[in-house]
């Protein structure tokens, strides 16, 4: 039986490869996690919501990136690609190739079965650590579903959560309301595959 170490690598040398690779990884602690595509349902959402923010934030010190833009954990030298991200006033870059913020406001995941776990628990761990960050929206691609945390003083995070297409989700920090109907545009939820 043979053991292999795992590759170690420095901030430096993921951030060197990582802008050279055809896909996407994350780093955390000197390991390299690739990334994995995304599903149809998955990429609609992603796109609905960047649509919508977008609008919304037309004319306001604000822009949305969707899931390219790397976001850094400074504390924590965690570095991910959130699924989308809301930046108001000026962004903060990690470097000069401006390719890694620091100062998100919003952060959207849209969950699968494979991340949901990650996301909901060791992902938003990190994330609460930065300081920036008001609000963590964790949208289900099954079923019409939306949590928001919203930042309270003291590090405290309140849980509110939304079903249905009739509903709208406010993203009180940088004065949005989304309706559920438009994160949903064209998603087929496991009711509908079912029958």
């Amino acid at each position: 039986m043979s053991t292999h170490a795992k590759a170690r690598y420095s901030i430096e040398e993921y951030l060197a490869l990582e802008r050279n690779a055809p896909t996407k990884s994350e780093f955390f602690a000197g390991e390299i996690f690739a990334m994995t595509g995304a599903s149809r349902n998955h990429n609609l959402i992603v796109a609905n919501l960047v649509r919508e923010l977008t609008l919304q934030l037309k004319g306001k010190p604000c822009e949305t990136y969707p899931s390219d833009m790397r976001v850094k954990v400074s504390t924590t030298e965690r570095y991910t690609y959130p699924d989308l991200v809301v930046v108001c006033g000026p962004p903060q870059f990690d470097d000069n190739h401006r390719d890694t913020l620091l100062n998100p406001v919003v952060i959207v995941e849209v969950l699968s079965k494979s991340t949901e776990a990650y996301d909901r628990g060791d992902k938003f761990a990190h994330y609460r650590k930065i300081e920036s960050l008001a609000e963590y929206l964790l949208v289900s691609q099954d079923k019409p579903h939306v949590d928001r945390y919203v930042r309270q003083p003291e590090s405290q995070w309140l849980l509110a959560e939304w079903e249905g297409l009739k509903s709208q989700v406010p993203l009180t920090s940088i004065d949005c309301r989304i309706e559920m109907a438009e994160i949903y545009d064209k998603v087929e939820m496991a009711e509908d595959q079912e029958g």
